[in-house]
């Protein structure tokens, strides 16, 4: 059975001072959440001090390191403090994007098969799905690579928005870099023979739009979903170690 402080959201955030406290509050009154960290990788402007004013945990990268780099920094530090605490099991892990704003405060479905014992890894399905221009081929390019490995297609295969068990998470590490960490976890995941499920939500992310930040934004995912699929191609050659 769940139990009361069970989960913790880690937030991986760069330049959301806009949005970070809605999400940071929504993230904190989700059911089991009794800690929410807040990963601020190289931010411009103010939002580790909008996150930290809002209640969370702030983990500071002096300058941008990518998503799964802020991933790693939040678990690390979600791991020190249940260290600290003498905590005899660890939390579940709860990623979220800090552009969700209020919308947070739906998502704690994710967590629920996790929590049950019935669910190693759950991935947000967006009941609504923003349209984000150019955005197509770099899922088309996760999902069909993730299929390739696995047999299985998620349907948002870039979805970030996850809830793991701790010995998950250690088990996919370390993470594909950068954004092709979604990609690298799915796959490595269920080749290790975990569980993996897709949880209808309603959440909801910032459009990206079509201009040239967006268009630059989507090469680098292109180009890190491409390298964590090859990385992967190459090591399902040869046996595959498990992790402990």
């Amino acid at each position: 059975m769940p139990t009361i402080g069970d989960v913790a959201v880690v937030i991986p955030a760069r330049d959301e001072s806009d949005r970070i406290a809605q999400t940071v509050a929504g993230a904190a009154g989700l059911p089991g959440t009794d800690l929410v960290v807040v990963v601020d990788d190289g931010s411009r402007d103010g939002t580790a001090a909008a996150a930290e004013a809002a209640g969370a945990l702030v983990v500071r990268h002096a300058r941008s390191r990518g998503k799964a780099a802020a991933m790693e920094s939040g678990a690390e530090a979600v791991r020190l403090l249940e260290a600290r605490d003498h905590r005899e099991h660890p939390r579940h892990l709860l990623f979220l994007d800090g552009d969700l704003g209020q919308t947070a405060a739906d998502a704690g479905p994710l967590t629920e098969p996790v929590r049950a014992g019935e669910a190693d890894m759950t991935i947000a399905v967006f009941a609504e799905r923003v349209r984000q221009g150019g955005h197509g081929f770099v899922v088309a390019l996760s999902g069909s690579g993730i299929e390739r490995a696995t047999g299985w297609r998620p349907a948002q295969p870039l979805n970030g928005q996850r809830c793991l068990t701790r010995a998950a998470f250690e088990a996919a590490r370390p993470l594909a870099p950068g954004f092709g960490v979604e990609t690298g976890l799915t796959i490595d995941l269920l080749r290790q023979g975990l569980r993996v499920t897709e949880v209808e939500v309603p959440l909801a992310h910032r459009a990206t739009g079509t201009g040239w930040r967006a268009q630059v934004h989507r090469a680098r995912q292109f180009a890190d979903v491409a390298r964590a699929l090859a990385v992967r191609q190459a090591g399902a050659r040869g046996p595959r170690s498990r992790r402990g």
